[in-house]
């Protein structure tokens, strides 16, 4: 029998501090709609349930989701950082028997193909972890966990995420090279968001 579908997990429960004040990386504009809401559609085009952890005092990320299929979770102790985001991924899927895939939605450059490949992947063998990389193999996003590690991620604690995790069971890490640096490129700064819309033009 095959494996569920995994529920997607899109983090999104963080300060954004390093935007400043005025900018909100999650409502960065892309393709002509926020960037939480582009991420959180592409999730759902896979036919996968979706997760989105929101904080509490970002109305505008919440805004951004209108409309679509998602689930919304408020984690507690989110200012702890992307483990609390973690944990009710975790928590959700373990309850429904579900593998997870993180997809951190401050990605721009990951595509449902590069989704569909994981996806694909974890088909083939549900028990590997199954992890994006650049094309020069560098580790990056997204990260698929099997289900029989979902205890042990509802445990994490800290602004690590699940790097304990990783290196917990590196053994069990497949490497898929996505194109280019689609699985490596964040932008939390607007710098960064500035160098990366000049290199799209």
């Amino acid at each position: 029998m095959p494996a569920a579908l995994p529920l997607i997990l899109l983090p999104a429960a963080g300060a954004s501090s390093r935007m400043g004040p005025l900018r909100d990386k999650l409502t960065e504009d892309l393709d002509g709609e926020p960037l939480l809401r582009n991420r959180t559609r592409m999730a759902l085009a896979t036919r996968c349930p979706v997760l989105v952890t929101l904080p509490p005092d970002r109305p505008a990320r919440l805004a951004a989701l209108e409309g679509l299929a998602a689930e919304i979770a408020f984690p507690e102790a989110a200012a702890e950082g992307m483990s609390a985001s973690l944990r009710a991924g975790a928590e959700q899927a373990a309850r429904t028997g579900r593998a997870m895939m993180v997809l951190p939605a401050d990605m721009p450059e990951i595509t449902l193909a590069d989704l569909q490949l994981l996806l694909d992947a974890f088909r083939a063998d549900p028990s590997r972890i199954h992890r994006g990389a650049g094309a020069d193999g560098r580790p990056g996003h997204p990260v698929l966990l099997p289900a029989d590690l979902l205890a042990e991620a509802a445990q994490l604690r800290g602004d690590q995420g699940a790097k304990p995790l990783l290196r917990a069971h590196a053994a069990r890490i497949s490497l898929h090279a996505l194109p280019e640096a689609h699985a490596l490129t964040d932008l939390d700064t607007p710098e960064a968001w500035d160098r990366w819309r000049a290199g799209r033009r």
